[in-house]
């Protein structure tokens, strides 16, 4: 087929939704998907990736999704992200946050030398497995495509599509790695579930209902994470202009903790626009939705034959990196991030750490407290420290092991 097959944006967006619905459906058909807590929008989003893939090998179609709308909900779930975090909570884990970077830190490290030993054995310049080391797989697409110039200048061909394949890789095995770590974990050392539903990120989907939900709350919800998107935007704008490359995602995660603080200060008479307890139903509702629509849009683009021309040096270094992301997880940050239930869920993000994105990690977490229940100083640790500090100890290793 010469031309794509476009499919527009709002017809995408209807999709995804239909896809989300899929992967629910078959979530709760098949056991085994609840009982390793793969997340639904992995379900869906894989099931339409595959989808594609058969269209292309079979009929020589070529399926093009408009998802534009994509980045828009990323920017909604980590607004409420930032909203949904307490100052005072985010102190008491302190420590545990310059732990968890220190793990993530020499992770980085280690991936890289990985990338770089494997690239070495196939005969091609080291310096393009950092290709599938830390620039794709922790950095993530934008870190791809923002280093490829430079393996340009470098005169290292094929960087971008080596980088894009291995990110593709990475993000489903992130996906996919995360439930199973922590049931491991669980039965492995006996822990107990915490047995707290309030959790941090969404509502248990069994009965399909939020509780305490009304006009006013919505409302009020839909205004402050705009709020936190326009100020966001103005801090990601100050950052670059710093120097620093951040995902603008990193700027509404500040902004929504910057708004809670003050929110929170103001007196009760002077907060008719500030009601926490009326809106945070409504903010948990849109960032469960901004959530699932994100992974489902995010994996249902994937093109799986892109893969074909690089399978080789992809498929060691993956099976490489897959391997030494959870015997890290299970041996070196669990033990290290206190042997609780805290550190299993935690554990379940390092593989979105370590592989995929931010919005995998706290996806695997949200798929494990919704079983096991919640776990309140794993969410905060993890979207700070993989959505803020993390880019920028990346791009500090990246540019030493790249000269």
């Amino acid at each position: 087929m010469d031309q794509p097959l476009h499919i527009d944006a709002f017809a995408s967006f209807t999709l995804a939704i239909v896809l989300l619905f899929i992967g629910k459906g078959l979530a709760q058909r098949f056991a085994w998907l609840r009982l390793y807590c793969i997340p639904e929008p992995v379900v869906g989003g894989v099931f339409c990736a595959a989808v594609v893939c058969l269209l292309y090998y079979l009929l020589d179609i070529t399926v093009q999704f408009a998802l534009g709308a994509r980045d828009m909900l990323l920017l909604y779930f980590f607004a409420a992200i930032g909203l949904n975090s307490n100052i005072r909570t985010l102190a008491q884990g302190g420590r545990a946050m310059v732990v968890l970077l220190m793990l993530a830190t020499g992770f980085m490290i280690l991936q890289n030398v990985l990338g770089m030993v494997i690239a070495s054995a196939c005969a091609m310049d080291g310096r393009l497995g950092l290709m599938v080391g830390s620039i794709s797989l922790t950095g993530g697409v934008g870190t791809t495509l923002a280093w490829t110039p430079r393996f340009v200048e470098l005169g290292i061909a094929g960087a971008q599509e080596v980088g894009l394949a291995a990110n593709m890789i990475g993000l489903i095995a992130a996906c996919v790695i995360g439930g199973p770590v922590a049931r491991f974990l669980m039965r492995r050392h006996h822990i107990q579930p915490s047995g707290d539903d309030t959790l941090q990120i969404g509502t248990p989907h069994a009965d399909g209902r939020y509780k305490h939900l009304d006009y006013n709350g919505v409302l009020l919800a839909l205004l402050w994470l705009n709020v936190t998107l326009m100020v966001g935007a103005g801090v990601s704008a100050l950052i670059t202009q710093s120097g620093l490359r951040l995902p603008a995602f990193v700027g509404c995660l500040l902004a929504g903790i910057v708004l809670r603080a003050v929110g929170d200060g103001l007196p009760m008479r002077t907060g008719r626009l500030w009601h926490w307890s009326v809106m945070q139903p409504g903010i948990a509702l849109i960032s469960d939705i901004s959530l699932g629509m994100f992974l489902t849009m995010a994996l249902m683009g994937l093109k799986f034959w892109v893969l074909q021309p690089l399978l080789g040096f992809i498929g060691l270094s993956m099976a490489v990196q897959i391997l030494f992301a959870i015997a890290f997880t299970l041996l070196v940050v669990f033990r290290f991030m206190g042997r609780d239930y805290e550190a299993v869920v935690i554990c379940a993000g390092f593989g979105g750490i370590g592989l995929g994105s931010t919005a995998t990690a706290v996806a695997n977490m949200s798929a494990v407290t919704r079983e096991y229940g919640n776990a309140p100083h794993a969410f905060l640790i993890v979207p700070l420290v993989c959505g803020f500090f993390i880019d920028l100890v990346n791009a500090l290793v990246i540019g030493v092991m790249v000269g």
